[in-house]
């Protein structure tokens, strides 16, 4: 007996989906999909992104506009965002970031709370000239990878204090002693969860923006992407610059650096990933990446509940002889805002080093047309996989100034304090005014997540 379908359903192949996860594995296929109208479209879409918005000042000039999409309801993402101002001796810098989490949310969730605060203490510490506006824009930099550095740095030696300070003095500690002093969940668990960031990893893209809007730096940390998108010489034109390199095994740089970290080791890449197992080149965490095999193996697999299976570990920890292989030092890419003649765009690989530096030049800018900035995790690069980001986000640019496509209306005004910014680029992502390619985004039967998380901060600068 053949059962008919509401009308209001149809069918979906895994290649009419964007995104990386769907394939065979995925089947049976074709899956069924509701096809939503436009009301229910951004209902749900509202739904799964959570859009959420921050003004920077008073008129609203100046916000920035956060999503984290993930189209099954029952999957709890592992990317987070954060948009927040840091008040440094009276002023307020805007600061905001996407980190793409992996294993695990216990990592992203601590860098995405912490990072902000000691970036903020940092800034605090530093001179007088910072907080009075007389900085030189490369101490900043040189102040935002210190603190990232630090940060990071602290998550495996708060671990390391508990045993004298470094790895060689665990030999001073039987298993069952490590197992007493970390797993001490019934004593509040402070050891525990120190213990449970270094078994995870996050990829970080972060901005700082100082008080009077001269300024922006961006720091990167692995493949997000961030985007500078400024109004072209034509006055319905916009143009799109890439302002970060990925830091992954699709970055021939990225393994050459390692390879020369690491000269005598065939093994630090193998397949285009470090130790044949990580992806990202530069991250928050993954200590078994940046200490000896002894630290994984002595504290993390004592850690209850912890590793059920080693051997997936001990295939890449046998190839670990000269840690680290994976780093936190941040690409720092400065940017003028209020520059009148030429933009310099400065990029450092370390603070003492200039990676390179690019000038561009810069149009005269109508008014009433401003500029975005775009952070956004390595998920919207999988979703615009067929059209590619740049041409997604200028189409996005162009359909922010009209309300006449259907991709730009909302159930709320443009530009007003209810619209989002990051809600409609990601509505172009999924599939703009294509109602049914949307809906299969957004309904497709699936029981668990088949694409990659997404989110994205758009600020106005």
């Amino acid at each position: 007996m053949i059962v008919e379908r509401p009308s209001s359903y149809n069918w979906a192949y895994s290649e009419d989906i964007p995104g990386s996860r769907c394939g065979p594995e995925d089947g049976p296929w074709p899956r069924s999909y509701q096809v939503l109208d436009e009301k229910e479209l951004w209902r749900e879409l509202r739904i799964l992104a959570r859009p959420q918005s921050m003004h920077f000042d008073a008129e609203g000039k100046y916000k920035a506009d956060s999503i984290n999409f993930q189209p099954s309801p029952t999957t709890k993402t592992q990317d987070r965002y954060v948009v927040t101002q840091l008040e440094v001796h009276g002023r307020l810098w805007a600061f905001t970031g996407v980190f793409d989490g992996h294993l695990g949310d216990v990592t992203v969730e601590h860098v995405a709370h912490h990072l902000p605060i000691i970036v903020r203490d940092f800034l605090r510490e530093a001179s007088e000239a910072t907080h009075k506006g007389n900085y030189n824009p490369s101490d900043i930099s040189e102040l935002f990878t210190k603190a990232i550095v630090a940060f990071d740095d602290a998550i495996a030696h708060d671990v390391l204090d508990l045993f004298g300070g470094s790895v060689d003095k665990l030999d001073e500690y039987t298993d069952a002693d490590i197992r007493s002093i970390i797993n001490d969940q019934h004593r509040g668990g402070e050891n525990w969860r120190k213990a449970r960031l270094c078994m995870y990893g996050t990829t970080a893209l972060v901005s700082l923006v100082d008080p009077d809007r001269k300024d922006l730096w961006i720091a990167n940390l692995g493949d997000c992407q961030a985007f500078m998108v400024s109004p072209g010489k034509d006055s319905k034109e916009w143009k799109v610059e890439t302002l970060t390199t990925s830091h992954n095994g699709d970055n021939d740089a990225e393994l050459e650096r390692v390879r020369k970290e690491h000269p005598h080791e065939p093994e630090c890449i193998v397949d285009r990933r470090v130790l044949g197992a990580l992806a990202p080149t530069r991250c928050f965490g993954d200590i078994p990446f940046k200490q000896p095999p002894s630290f994984t193996r002595r504290i993390l697999y004592n850690l209850f509940p912890g590793f059920h299976n080693t051997s997936p570990w001990e295939e890449f920890l046998v190839r670990n002889q000269t840690p680290p292989y994976i780093t936190a030092e941040p690409e720092i890419t400065h940017r003028r805002l209020d520059a009148t003649d030429d933009d310099k765009v400065s990029t450092f690989s370390s603070p003492a080093n200039f990676a390179r530096t690019l000038f561009k030049s810069k149009s005269s800018q109508p008014p009433n047309r401003p500029r975005f900035l775009v952070l956004a995790s390595d998920g919207f690069a999988d979703l615009c996989d067929g059209e590619g980001q740049k041409r997604i986000i200028e189409a996005w640019a162009k359909g922010m100034e009209s309300r006449d496509p259907p991709e730009s209306v909302t159930d709320a005004e443009p530009w007003s304090r209810q619209d989002n910014m990051a809600l409609r680029l990601l509505r172009r992502a999924v599939g703009g005014d294509d109602r049914f390619g949307v809906s299969k985004v957004l309904t497709l039967d699936m029981e668990a997540a088949w694409i990659d998380d997404t989110s994205i901060v758009v600020q106005t600068l």
